[in-house]
């Protein structure tokens, strides 16, 4: 069994679908570390490695899954959503933002804080930008009665107050980094400073399917289980695959879990739709893999917005959890293979991916999965969804968190 299992991941490697001992994804990935993080991380990937292997780890994750998140999740047939997109269209939303917490980033979160207890670390550190992670990484903590301190930007934590109560009610200490461009990247660099003077008692709950090698892996693998139920689904409710998936890039956990267990069926589009802000000029969006080049952030070779001097830009985005310069290195190696498309979706279409949602089929989504949802209805406009067609949309969290910026963008006073 354990012979037959080496032989698959061999010939995965092969196709990128899989890390290789280097942690790389074709050219991309890598670990880019200090070197006094060198040790820390031989530990993780020892550990995860391990706990692949434990059947008593495992099944606590599945039980965790099913019984503390509610997995599965729906696959929901949104049928007025889908006259507007075109006819004979048939679009199911995947609704992460039905699990505990309301994101899919609870999935990784139980995942990782497990690992963390099986490693025998008592203190949690995390970043985060929309506040997902960060909530889901507080409620995982005092589920475990681990130490939680939470790293966000300054702007981040203004616009998503709300999240950031919910963290403290948790339990979590909420620091907020006030340096730079005051949003996730910093919030990341934040952390690993941490990270570096207290390595012996800490984890480091990564949020994103970036970072050094095993971090790519272990969120990709935890949050897979979406694109897993998803298949299975789709299969029993229309017997074929879907035609198309959709879901919003940012650092690309939520993507890459759904575009994973459908990357080898060449016959199923996959579309990234990134923060196309306000424009696509300089500091006006966040599309890294539309407009970037690759290089080296947060520990990995991958895409990324630079300068021609290496610095890294400014960016924007309505949306909290997409305004990050960077993406995981699996999205860049399905960039650069052909196998995944990426493209921008400016800040008014996201809101209107939401008004439309919320108005046709009663389920107001968080703005990062609205540039989805917009970007299919403006797929639609331009004719280039076939009537016949299967969608598949990663509803990857609900929009409470963003009600006072969506209230402001739309000039409503609360």
């Amino acid at each position: 069994m354990q012979q037959q299992q080496i032989s698959h991941q061999k010939s995965s490697y092969q196709h990128g679908l899989y890390p290789d001992m280097r942690g790389r994804f074709g050219d991309f990935g890598g670990k880019y570390i200090p070197e006094s993080l060198v040790p820390v991380f031989a530990e993780l990937e020892e550990a995860y490695e391990r706990s692949l292997h434990d059947e008593a780890f495992q099944e606590e994750l599945r039980r965790a899954l099913r019984e503390y998140v509610g997995r599965p999740s729906l696959l929901y047939y949104a049928p007025r959503f889908s006259e507007r997109v075109g006819p004979g269209v048939k679009v199911y939303l995947k609704r992460e933002d039905l699990n505990h917490t309301g994101a899919h980033k609870i999935n990784n979160a139980v995942g990782q804080g497990l690992l963390a207890r099986y490693m025998g670390k008592q203190r949690i550190i995390a970043e985060t930008g929309a506040g997902q992670h960060g909530v889901a990484t507080a409620t995982v903590c005092a589920w475990l009665g681990l130490k939680c301190v939470i790293y966000m930007g300054s702007v981040d934590v203004e616009r998503q107050a709300l999240n950031v109560f919910r963290m403290k009610l948790l339990g979590a200490e909420v620091r907020s980094v006030d340096i730079g461009s005051r949003t996730l990247k910093d919030a990341i660099n934040e952390a690993f400073r941490d990270w570096v003077t207290n390595v012996n008692d800490t984890f480091y709950l990564f949020g994103t399917a970036a970072g050094p090698h095993p971090y790519p892996r272990i969120v990709r693998d935890y949050q897979s289980v979406i694109g897993q139920e998803a298949r299975e689904q789709i299969l029993q409710l229309e017997g074929r695959l879907p035609d198309m998936i959709l879901a919003c890039v940012g650092g690309g956990s939520n993507a890459i879990g759904i575009f994973h267990p459908f990357a080898g069926d060449e016959g199923v589009q996959l579309i990234g739709v990134e923060a196309g802000g306000t424009g696509m000029k300089e500091g006006e969006h966040a599309a890294s893999l539309a407009a970037g080049t690759p290089g080296v952030l947060h520990g990995a070779y991958s895409y990324l917005l630079q300068n021609e001097d290496g610095q890294v830009l400014d960016t924007h985005s309505i949306s909290a959890g997409l305004d990050y310069p960077g993406v995981g290195p699996e999205h860049s190696y399905l960039k650069a293979s052909g196998r995944a498309s990426y493209v921008p979706a400016s800040d008014a279409v996201a809101l209107n991916g939401l008004q439309v949602l919320s108005q046709t089929e009663g389920i107001i989504p968080a703005l990062e999965s609205s540039h989805a949802l917009g970007h299919l209805l403006e797929m639609g406009k331009q004719g280039k969804v076939p009537p016949g067609s299967i969608v598949i949309v990663n509803l990857s969290g609900r929009g409470d968190k963003d009600m006072q910026t969506v209230a402001k963008a739309l000039g409503v006073s609360l």
